[in-house]
């Protein structure tokens, strides 16, 4: 029985590690024929991705760029795809675009220095606004543009203020392009994951205390998963969220509630 989302193309930043991944095997679940999984620096983790996706049956590729290099990188990514994409499926299109890639310092108003500051906005959203850009022309009609951003926006984050408003502002550059995209009947969404176990979280999470604390803010008493998440997005990348656009998803398993 073919998968939702059979013979689609995909590309996934930050899809090596953590949610990236996750995602990236969800869609290969769901029958997709190329997913672009992009990284910045752990090549190791990329090939042991595609080789998992493979396992599964669909083509992936490694795509290469640090984000911290603004729209350099999305040019560069833009440039990696459509030689991929013409290799194996002889078309440079694209019909799912996942901006996951992100990094989530935890620290306070006093300690954000503002090279710091600039780097986390750079990553977090001029990365993804351009990149949106670079591969507009390349999204198919009725594709999706799946934006990651935090349940950060949804509840105080005195630990994170930056990244709060760095995925804060991606949640309206989504609301802001789908009217844009709409005519073309492609989808532009974001999701909001809450804390979930990932190479991210590793640090602090080992921690028993903040464990504990973590798992008490959602309804469920547990941490999320990277494939709790990854579901969601999947479902947000097939036909069947076909109505839905400019919204922000919740994803933090009633986090605060």
């Amino acid at each position: 029985m073919p998968g939702r989302l059979s013979n689609k193309v995909a590309l996934v930043t930050g899809g090596s590690r953590g949610i990236g991944r996750a995602t990236a095997l969800a869609f290969a679940r769901e029958g997709a024929a190329l997913i672009g999984v992009h990284y910045a620096n752990n090549i190791d983790a990329a090939k042991a991705t595609i080789r998992e996706i493979e396992t599964l049956g669909s083509k992936a590729v490694a795509i290469g760029a640090d984000l911290r290099k603004g729209k350099e990188a999305t040019d560069s990514i833009k440039e990696q795809f459509k030689a991929a994409a013409i290799a194996a499926t002889g078309a440079p299109s694209l019909d799912i675009l996942v901006n996951n890639a992100g990094i989530a310092p935890a620290t306070s108003l006093a300690q954000t220095t503002e090279a710091a500051f600039d780097e986390l906005m750079t990553i977090n959203l001029k990365a993804p606004f351009f990149l949106i850009q670079a591969l507009a022309e390349l999204i198919r009609d009725n594709g999706r543009i799946i934006n990651i951003s935090t349940g950060f926006t949804r509840v105080a984050a005195p630990t994170h203020p930056a990244y709060a408003a760095s995925k804060g502002a991606l949640e309206t550059l989504t609301l802001a392009l789908a009217p844009e995209f709409g005519a073309r009947g492609i989808t532009v969404n974001a999701i909001l994951p809450g804390v979930t176990e990932t190479d991210m979280n590793a640090a602090w999470l080992a921690d028993p205390q903040a464990r504990a604390g973590a798992e008490a803010m959602s309804v469920f008493s547990r941490l999320g998963n990277p494939e709790d998440v990854a579901d969601i997005i999947a479902l947000i990348a097939s036909n069947e969220a076909r109505w839905t656009t400019g919204l922000s998803i919740d994803a933090t398993g009633g986090a605060r509630l």
